[in-house]
C-alpha cells in the first residue's frame, strides 16, 4: 500500500503528462472494446452534462492509478510468496547459497510455514549442518516449536484434506519420519537428538537451546535419545544447564527479593507480604516441613489484594509456566454432588475419562500454586475432601489414583470476618496516631527535642 500513496503523492506532476497525451476522445479510442469497456466509455462519453473535462479527466485518471497500485501490491504478496517457498525448499535440500542470498534481501529466518514449521526445523530434520548454522546466525530461535500435530487435526484446523497436509509434509519437511506421530512442541533439538545427530546437537546448545524444555506431550529431547554418545552427551548438559539456572535464579532473587517483587504489584499489606515471603524463603532453603505444603487463608474484604498476591507469588516462583497457577472459584462448587467435579467422577459414570477439574491439572504441575476462592461459599463434603490435601499433600481422584503435591501451595481467600478486621485496621491507625502525638509532644515550645533524655 507504500507504493499506492507514492503513486498520489505524485499526482500532481503526473496528471499534467498525462493531460497532454491523453483527451477523452484519445481515452475513447485506445480503449478495448469490449461489454465492459463499452459501458465505461458510454458511461464516460455521456458524463458530460453532470461533469465537465477536468472532473473526466480526474475520474479516470484516479482509477488508472489505483489499478497500478493494487497491480504493484499483488506482486509484492506474490513475491513474497515465492521467497518463503524458496526458504523451506533451500532448507531442505541444503542449498547454502540459497538460502544467503534471501537473507540477504532481508527474508525472515523465523518465518512459519502455513502448517505450522521454521526453516531452522527443516534444516535440521535433514541433517544440513551448515544451513542450521547460518540460521542461528541469521537470528533464528533455537527454542522455537513446531506447531504441526498430525495430518487429521492439522487438516481441521487450517482447511485442508488430511492427505493434502501428508503430502505436502512429506514434500516440503521430511518423509522420514511416522505420519501417525504426534509432533507438537517438537523443537530443534528434540529433532535433532530423533536424527541421532551429535554434531547438530552441539551446535543448537551452543547458541542457547534449552535442553529441558517439553513438548506437547510431556517429553524432553533425551527420550528420544538411542543409548550412545549424544544421550550420554545430553545427560551432562542438562546437569550443566539445571546449575546454571538455580545459579541465576538464586542470584536474581538475592538482587531482587520477592517482597520488592509483590510490593511492585500491590499496594499497602506489608505484614502480609513480609509474613508469606518468610514462609516461602523457608520453604526453599529446607526450613520447613517436606510432608506438608503450605497453606494459607487471606482474610478481609474484596479489593485489597488477595487474588493478585496469589498470582504474583505464581509468576515469581514459576516464571512464565501458565500452568503452574491453578484457580477454582470455590462459588462453584456449592452443591454436594459437585466433588465429583473437583477430583473426577468414578469409573461408570458419565465424564469419568475426562478427570477432575483439580486433580488434573495438580498431574500436570504437581509443585503448583492453587487458589481456592471464596472458599466459604463452597458445600462442607468439598471442603472435607480439601482436607486430606491440606494435611498430607496428597489427593485421590474418581479413580483411585493418588496425586503427591507436598510441594504445592495452596491459598484460600474469604471475605468472612471483613467488618472484623477493618475495625482492627481502624484501631491500629489510632494507635499509630497516639504514639506520633507523644512523640511530638515530647519537643519543647522553642521546637528542639529532648535530645538529653535520649543521648548522652
Amino acid at each position: 500500500m507504500l507504493k499506492i500513496f507514492r503513486f498520489y503523492s505524485s499526482y500532481g506532476r503526473m496528471s499534467r503528462a498525462w493531460r497532454k497525451i491523453v483527451s477523452p476522445a484519445a481515452f475513447q479510442q485506445g480503449l478495448p472494446i469490449n461489454n465492459y469497456s463499452k459501458r465505461y466509455v458510454n458511461h464516460f462519453v455521456t458524463s458530460k452534462n453532470s461533469r465537465n473535462d477536468d472532473e473526466q479527466f480526474a475520474y479516470g485518471t484516479q482509477l488508472v492509478l489505483l489499478s497500478l497500485g493494487l497491480g504493484l501490491v499483488f506482486c509484492d504478496v506474490k513475491n513474497t510468496d515465492k521467497d518463503e517457498k524458496r526458504l523451506f525448499r533451500a532448507a531442505q535440500f541444503g542449498l547454502t547459497h540459497e538460502i544467503e542470498r534471501l537473507i540477504k534481501s532481508g527474508v525472515d529466518v523465523n518465518r512459519r510455514h502455513k502448517l505450522g514449521w521454521t526453516p531452522l526445523l527443516v534444516a535440521t530434520v535433514n541433517d544440513h549442518y551448515e544451513l542450521v548454522e547460518i540460521l542461528l546466525k541469521a537470528g533464528a530461535d533455537p527454542n522455537t516449536s513446531d506447531n504441526y500435530v498430525n495430518a487429521n487435526r492439522t487438516a481441521n484446523e487450517v482447511g485442508m484434506h488430511p492427505i493434502e497436509v501428508l503430502m505436502i509434509r512429506d514434500e516440503e519437511f521430511c518423509g522420514a519420519l511416522n505420519n501417525k506421530a504426534t509432533f507438537l512442541g517438537f523443537t530443534p533439538l528434540h529433532y535433532a537428538v530423533l536424527a541421532d545427530n551429535l554434531s547438530i546437537v552441539k551446535l543448537l546448545l551452543k547458541y542457547g537451546a534449552n535442553p529441558l524444555l517439553e513438548n506437547d506431550i510431556g517429553h524432553k529431547p533425551i527420550m528420544y535419545a538411542k543409548a550412545g554418545e549424544v544421550k550420554e552427551f545430553l545427560e551432562k548438559e542438562m546437569a550443566m544447564y539445571k546449575e546454571k539456572q538455580k545459579e541465576k535464579e538464586i542470584e536474581e532473587r538475592r538482587r531482587y527479593p520477592l517482597e520488592e517483587r509483590l510490593k511492585k504489584h500491590i499496594v499497602g499489606q506489608e505484614g502480609a507480604i513480609a509474613l508469606v515471603a518468610a514462609t516461602v524463603r523457608r520453604k526453599e532453603n529446607g526450613w520447613a516441613d517436606d510432608d506438608h505444603p503450605l497453606v494459607f487463608l487471606f482474610l478481609g474484604s474484596s479489593g485489597i489484594g488477595k487474588t493478585e498476591l496469589a498470582k504474583q507469588l505464581a509468576a515469581y516462583i514459576h516464571k512464565d509456566k501458565s500452568q503452574a497457577f491453578i484457580r477454582l472459584d470455590m462459588s462453584e462448587y456449592q452443591e454436594k454432588h459437585e466433588v465429583a467435579k473437583l477430583i473426577g467422577a468414578p469409573p461408570g459414570y458419565i465424564g469419568h475419562d475426562e478427570g477432575g477439574q483439580l486433580t488434573k491439572r495438580l498431574k500436570k504441575c504437581p509443585n503448583a500454586v492453587v487458589l481456592f476462592d471464596e472458599v466459604d461459599k463452597a458445600h462442607p463434603d468439598v471442603l472435607t475432601v480439601l482436607l486430606q490435601l491440606f494435611d498430607e499433600g496428597r489427593l485421590t481422584d474418581g479413580q483411585g489414583k493418588t496425586i503427591e503435591c507436598k510441594d504445592a501451595i495452596f491459598i484460600m481467600t474469604s471475605n468472612l470476618a471483613s467488618d472484623e478486621i477493618a475495625n482492627h485496621a481502624l484501631q491500629l491507625r489510632k494507635e499509630v496516631e497516639k504514639l506520633k502525638e507523644q512523640r511530638l509532644s515530647m519537643i519543647d515550645c522553642k521546637g528542639k527535642p529532648f535530645t538529653k533524655r535520649w543521648f548522652r
